[in-house]
């Protein structure tokens, strides 16, 4: 072998050892940086789905104190699907909702929102779950039923040129607005469009129906069930072409995304989703519940005693949204409720609380709610001085009002003895209530109130303040 072929030998050996080296240095940097963490891999590690949807009479509402709404239900199954807890937030603003979104307040935001180009640059869309299209709100003439179809039909808006100087008003940024701004341009005339950064759609519809206003847009499925609770409008008239309705995510959410799109597709084909569809769009018990007092949309009342609740409440210096959710969760609001234990009346009140504050007849509804509050302010004053914080407190107090006092100061030592922090909640003392019925720890010596059912108190107090951040979204103070 001559020299000049081992020298070519050794420079081509040199070479892949040089190759191998750095493709190696390549890999272990590879292995070393971890892959970032997805919207879905950070909803599932926290256990919580954060969601913003808008308040109206099919999404999301409240009756008789009960949280209901079509995109509230699939919202629901959703949070099962994925085995987390469902968080609400209201805002019928849009560009407050997108903020939020970016921000990274909110991980969906599940509107009935229209599918756009222009969205589409700042936001990701899920797969449909519906379309429809944009229509005019307008009110039929008075005394509309005395008359011909034909009078009634000549007296409304059927050709969108006819809209030119009409005042509309719509809800401040939404699809709405623009939708005008570009049918305004197409038929070559002024449109007086008005935004409202006061009133969300179905209040404006609401308007036009009583009156108020003369015209309104929303989409074609909402307005017909609102046409069902107001016989008196029409919303016949469309000013768009059929639009896809969707979900909406971060901006290059794939994984997150993706699920979304699994899980709608999955779902739409199940009976329970034509079940619940069914459930808000085609019965006529909704227009029923709508028309009701005891309608968040309408009369805003959760029972017949709110103003009861609110006096006691007022007295003690309690939100009286927060005892509503408490008197839901012990009676459903009914005067008469009696469980098994002897507890009775709309607060589940114990003939020895009663005696407790020398109130006899606790049968009666104000006088179950006056104990019933005292109580709970008494088992206030068992911990403000050790939990100063009234939101981490009235956790405490929830569990003592179902449970007990002494099984929650059990568990409270319980806490401190396996050095965790007796004066939180989560993921200290709720654990040892929680756990409370087995061996382990009831038999503790530190433990003076023995065997517990601890489930049922730490599902109640997670019950209690879900219904009343329900609440809090949508009953005024």
């Amino acid at each position: 072998m001559d020299k000049a072929t081992i020298h070519l030998r050794k420079t081509l050996i040199i070479f892949l050892v040089i190759l191998a080296g750095c493709s190696t240095n390549k890999l272990d940097r590879e292995e070393s940086e971890p892959e970032k963490e997805t919207d879905l891999d950070l909803i599932m590690e926290s256990g919580k789905l954060r969601v913003v949807v808008d308040y109206n009479s099919t999404n999301y509402f409240v009756y008789r104190g009960r949280p209901m709404g079509f995109k509230y239900d699939l919202l629901k199954y959703l949070a099962k699907d994925m085995g987390v807890e469902l968080e609400i937030s209201v805002s019928n603003n849009l560009q407050e909702t997108f903020e939020g979104l970016w921000r990274n307040q909110y991980d969906l935001v599940a509107k009935n929102l229209t599918v756009t180009k222009t969205r589409n640059q700042y936001i990701d869309f899920t797969r449909p779950l519906e379309q429809t299209r944009q229509v005019l709100v307008q009110r039929k003439p008075e005394k509309w039923r005395q008359m011909s179809r034909r009078v009634v039909e000549k007296s409304l808006i059927r050709n969108q040129l006819d809209l030119a100087e009409k005042d509309i008003y719509v809800q401040k940024n939404t699809a709405y607005y623009r939708r005008l701004m570009n049918l305004s341009d197409e038929i070559g005339a002024e449109i007086n469009i008005v935004e409202d950064s006061i009133y969300g759609v179905e209040q404006l519809v609401a308007m036009v129906a009583k009156g108020d206003i003369d015209f309104t847009v929303c989409d074609e499925n909402v307005a017909k069930v609102n046409q069902t609770y107001y016989p008196n409008l029409d919303v016949k008239t469309p000013i768009s072409f059929p639009q896809n309705i969707a979900w909406a995510v971060r901006k290059d959410s794939d994984a997150w995304k993706d699920y979304l799109n699994t899980w709608i597709t999955d779902f739409k084909k199940t009976a329970t989703y034509n079940i619940t569809y069914r459930k808000y769009f085609e019965n006529s018990r909704s227009s029923r519940m709508v028309q009701s007092d005891f309608h968040s949309i309408n009369g805003g009342k959760l029972s017949p005693f709110d103003e009861m609740i609110k006096a006691e409440s007022d007295n003690a210096k309690y939100d009286w949204r927060l005892v509503a959710a408490l008197i839901y969760h012990e009676s459903n609001f009914n005067p008469e409720a009696e469980s098994w234990a002897g507890a009775y009346g709309l607060m589940q009140i114990m003939p020895e609380s009663a005696d407790l504050f020398r109130i006899n007849d606790f049968e009666d509804p104000a006088a179950n709610i006056k104990v019933g509050v005292r109580l709970l302010k008494w088992l206030d004053e068992k911990f403000v001085d050790e939990i100063p914080d009234s939101t981490e407190r009235i956790k405490f107090i929830l569990a003592s009002y179902n449970v007990g006092l002494g099984h929650v100061k059990d568990a409270q030592r319980l806490a401190e003895k396996y050095d965790k922090d007796p004066t939180l909640w989560d993921e200290n003392v709720d654990f040892y209530l929680l756990n409370k019925s087995t061996a382990k720890y009831y038999k503790d010596p530190v433990v003076k109130w023995g065997y517990c059912r601890g489930a049922e108190p730490y599902n109640y107090v997670n019950k209690v303040l879900n219904t009343y951040g329900h609440y809090l979204n949508i009953i005024k103070e």
